[in-house]
């Protein structure tokens, strides 16, 4: 049974409740994290803390808790629900409450909803291109809202837009803006490799402050074997690109073989990937 956190309580999932007038569920005012933990060990987790409260400072809910505390109640939720298995995710969702009537404007006097639970993830992917699972995206037109940098509840153009390459049969949508330039997934960030240099949108409002994103860059930085930059990429360079990888919490480094129906490079998991993937594995539990 998944115990959760709701307000000050753990309880067990099924019995938690929130008002229909709490600000999250009327208008997707809030903000959320998800954070991989295996085997007990979080990855990333105080910097999933730290821009869960850049968030909510950004959006001015108040935020009670030290970014200690937030450690201290996320590493006992996990605690609390250790016989889900080995590997766990915990959402985390904060809204800016409950008001006594639905008004755009922020309410005054309420207190935050704060929500989380834990369930089971799977496995690491092998860092082996013969085994590792192969993606297959499609590219569109990125819709969505121009504060992407916020990790908001308001997914509803994400959504729509995961929608589109789940529909057509495949993993995920790979997004680019009205001037052909990749910008991220639909719920990830994007690489590609050419010539065995690695490159990465840079950070902007267009694109979420990845944390698998920034422990890649960090770690392959680090590392030093390998060439990786940040700049502007375009689609021209994605579709030409040897290899294209899509990143996240739960995604780690996925390598994408198939993109709008035709190859990526080869049609194969690149070598690149397997380093980068390597490297990022030995760094992953040190953030």
């Amino acid at each position: 049974m998944s115990i959760a956190y709701l307000n000050g309580e753990y309880l067990p999932l099924e019995e938690a409740r929130i008002s229909p007038l709490d600000r999250g569920f009327l208008f997707g005012d809030g903000i959320y994290e998800v954070i991989p933990y295996y085997n007990g060990k979080s990855v990333g987790l105080m910097p999933h803390i730290n821009r869960m409260i850049n968030g909510l400072s950004i959006i001015e809910i108040k935020n009670s808790h030290t970014a200690d505390e937030w450690k201290t109640l996320l590493d006992d939720l996990i605690a609390k629900n250790s016989d889900l298995g080995e590997n766990l995710g915990v959402y985390v969702h904060i809204s800016r409450g409950t008001d006594t009537k639905r008004n755009h404007a922020y309410p005054e006097n309420v207190e935050p909803t704060i929500f989380c639970f834990a369930f089971g993830i799977k496995s690491p992917e092998p860092a082996d291109r013969t085994k590792v699972h192969q993606y297959s995206l499609i590219s569109t037109e990125d819709l969505r809202w121009q504060r992407c940098h916020i990790k908001s509840t308001a997914l509803l153009g994400n959504v729509i837009h995961y929608q589109e390459g789940h529909s057509s049969g495949n993993d995920e949508a790979l997004l680019y803006n009205a001037k052909g330039e990749l910008t991220e997934g639909s719920s990830c960030n994007a690489f590609i490799v050419k010539d065995g240099v690695i490159s990465t949108p840079i950070q902007d409002n267009q694109i979420l402050p990845g944390i698998t994103r920034r422990i890649i860059i960090d770690s392959i930085k680090a590392d030093g074997s390998l060439k990786l930059e940040e700049r502007t990429v375009t689609m021209d360079e994605v579709r030409n690109a040897d290899e294209v990888w899509v990143t996240s919490s739960s995604k780690e480094i996925a390598p994408v073989t198939k993109l709008d129906g035709k190859p990526v490079g080869n049609g194969e998991v690149g070598e690149i990937w397997e380093k980068a993937f390597n490297i990022y594995t030995a760094a992953k539990f040190d953030y």
